[in-house]
C-alpha cells in the first residue's frame, strides 16, 4: 500500500514567497513518487486470472517503477516500455523492482505500438500512465490527504500546484480538492515548452506539444493531455503555470539546501513556478506538491551549481 506522505512547512520558504506554503512530499512516497498510488490501485483491480499474464506499461520512469513495484507485490510479472534516454536511475530502479524493461527511441518509435505488441504476445493487461479511472482515483488520494491535513490544522488553501504531464495526477487531486476544499483552485504545473495542458485549457480542446523530448523534466513530457483527465480538469476550472529547466534546477537546489529534500526536476516544477514568481503566492495559502525524487546524481550536481537557490533566504 501507499504511504501517507508528510506535509511540511518552512519559514524560509514563506519568507521567500510572501505566502503560507505547504509542501506535500510525494518525493518520499514508495518508489520515490506519487505514481505508486495509481499503479497499485489499477494493478490490484485486475482479476487474479488476468494478473497471472502480467501487466504492461509505458513510462519514462516513475510510472514504470510504480507498476513494477505494484506487480511484484501482487505476485505478477511486469514489462515496462521505457525511452532509452530516460534517467539511468529510473531504468535501474524499474529493473530492481522486478520489471522487465524494453527500451525504445522516443523520437523515432511508437511506445504505444510496442506496448500493444507485448500485450498481444503475453496476454498481459496494459496500465495507462494517466488516462485510466483507476489510476486517476489512486492519484487522487493525495488530494484527500491534503484536505485531511488542512482540516486538522485549520487552514483553507487558495491554490494547489500539481506537476502535470498527461493529467492523471492533477485531475485526481482536482476531484478530491474540489469536493473537500472548494475554495482552493488546482493549478497544473508544466515545463516551459511542454505546456500542452495550459494551451488545451485556454483553447478548450486538447492540444499537442511540438516536441516529444528536450526538457530536464523527463517525467512531464506527455505529447497531449489525456481525454479523461482533460475533461475533468476543464470541468473543474484548473489553472496552469509553467517553469523553465533553469528554474526547476534552482528549485531543486532550494529544496536540498533549505528544506533538506531531494526532488527531481519534474517533481520540483510547481515549487519552481512559486520561487520564480510565475505564480504569485503573496498573501495566499498555497499547497505545492513535490511529486517525485528520482533524480540522477549528475542532474542533482547540476542543480546545486545554481547559486541563486542558495542565496534565497
Amino acid at each position: 500500500m501507499a504511504f501517507r506522505t508528510p506535509i511540511l512547512t518552512s519559514p524560509v520558504l514563506d519568507a521567500a514567497t510572501g505566502g503560507r506554503i505547504l509542501l506535500k512530499c510525494e518525493n518520499l512516497q514508495r518508489t520515490g513518487s506519487f505514481k505508486f498510488r495509481g499503479a497499485f490501485n489499477a494493478v490490484s483491480a485486475i482479476s487474479a486470472e488476468k494478473l497471472a499474464n502480467g501487466v504492461v506499461a509505458c513510462s519514462s520512469g516513475n510510472h514504470a517503477q510504480g507498476v513494477a513495484a505494484a506487480a511484484t507485490l501482487l505476485g505478477a510479472p511486469s514489462t515496462i516500455v521505457m525511452p532509452a534516454d530516460a534517467p539511468q536511475l529510473k531504468i535501474e530502479g524499474t529493473r530492481r523492482l522486478g520489471g522487465r524493461v524494453v527500451l525504445y527511441d522516443r523520437a523515432r518509435e511508437d511506445r504505444d505500438a510496442i506496448a500493444a505488441e507485448i500485450v498481444a504476445e503475453t496476454g498481459g493487461t496494459f496500465v495507462h500512465p494517466f488516462d485510466d479511472p483507476r489510476v486517476i482515483a489512486g492519484q487522487g488520494t493525495v488530494g484527500l490527504e491534503i484536505a485531511d491535513h488542512c482540516d486538522r490544522v485549520g487552514l483553507r488553501p487558495d491554490a494547489v500546484l500539481v506537476p502535470c504531464s498527461g493529467g492523471g495526477f492533477s485531475s485526481g487531486v482536482n476531484l478530491a480538492v474540489s469536493t473537500r476544499l472548494p475554495g482552493a483552485r488546482v493549478y497544473v504545473a508544466e515545463p516551459e515548452g511542454f505546456d500542452d495542458y495550459a494551451r488545451s485549457l485556454s483553447a478548450g480542446s486538447r492540444q499537442r506539444n511540438e516536441r516529444l523530448s528536450g526538457s530536464l523534466c523527463d517525467a512531464l513530457q506527455a505529447p497531449t493531455p489525456g481525454a479523461i483527465t482533460f475533461a475533468i480538469n476543464q470541468r473543474l476550472d484548473a489553472g496552469a503555470v509553467a517553469a523553465s529547466d533553469a528554474e526547476a534546477l534552482s528549485a531543486m537546489a532550494f529544496a536540498f539546501i533549505h528544506l533538506k529534500l531531494v526532488v527531481e526536476p519534474g517533481g520540483a516544477v510547481g515549487l519552481a513556478a512559486l520561487l520564480s514568481g510565475r505564480f504569485d503566492a503573496r498573501g495566499k495559502c498555497v499547497v505545492v506538491v513535490l511529486s517525485g525524487g528520482n533524480v540522477d546524481p549528475a542532474v542533482m550536481t547540476q542543480a546545486l551549481a545554481f547559486p541563486a537557490a542558495a542565496e534565497r533566504v
